[in-house]
């Protein structure tokens, strides 16, 4: 799965290598170490012409939705079934997002102990999983724009880690995944696992444990 990770660019940075051709106004975007499902957390989308970024509550709620509760149990979606599961198969067909990232933290079984971890690109380049949003409306109609992070089997690198880990698309499917109008098969072809030459994963402090603590310590490597 995927339920935590970083965003430390800054704007110029990430509106160049992402291509992003508006923000969501007034948008403040402070480096973040430690984020945490039910935030709102950035995201790309795109009307077939531009590309715009601006904040998505971490949670999918299906537009069909009754209780946006629901969306505390769809952060993640396995790109294995995400096609055709009803919570996530609208968003999947009309609504893809990238969602800008540096890093993202898994936790390692060592028999009772958990080990976190934090996974990146070696060269320190930010990244984007590939991610679906959703429009849901409350009982006076206001929108909730929600949005979920694929996850799909893990690679060489993660495998000693976790059964699972984000999608994470390569810079030249970024167009691709945005498409209104994207091929099913050529989307299912994407979520697949990263390839691990180019990612490495050092441990880090117990500290990242809790959502609470968004400090620049939370990425620091510590001995195992």
């Amino acid at each position: 799965m995927c339920g935590r990770f970083t965003l430390t660019a800054e704007i110029d940075l990430l509106m160049d290598w992402f291509e992003i051709d508006e923000f969501a106004a007034e948008l403040d975007l402070p480096p973040r170490y430690n984020i945490a499902p039910s935030q709102e957390i950035l995201a790309i989308v795109s009307n077939g012409e531009k590309r715009r970024a601006g904040f998505l509550k971490w949670g999918l709620v299906p537009f069909w939705a009754r209780d946006p509760s629901i969306g505390h149990k769809l952060i993640n979606a396995r790109a294995e079934t995400v096609p055709e599961k009803p919570s996530f198969k609208h968003a999947f067909n009309k609504r893809r997002c990238l969602i800008p990232t540096n890093g993202f933290f898994e936790w390692k079984k060592d028999g009772n102990h958990k080990q976190p971890k934090y996974i990146k690109m070696k060269d320190d380049k930010p990244f984007a999983f590939a991610g679906l949003w959703e429009k849901w409306k409350d009982d006076k109609g206001m929108p909730v724009h929600t949005c979920t992070i694929l996850t799909t089997k893990p690679n060489e690198l993660m495998e000693d880690i976790h059964n699972r880990m984000p999608v994470i698309l390569p810079k030249e499917d970024y167009s691709r995944w945005l498409q209104w109008d994207g091929e099913k098969e050529a989307l299912i072809d994407m979520m697949k696992p990263f390839s691990a030459s180019e990612m490495m994963a050092y441990d880090v402090p117990t500290i990242v444990n809790s959502p609470r603590n968004d400090v620049p310590e939370c990425i620091e490597s510590v001995s195992s």
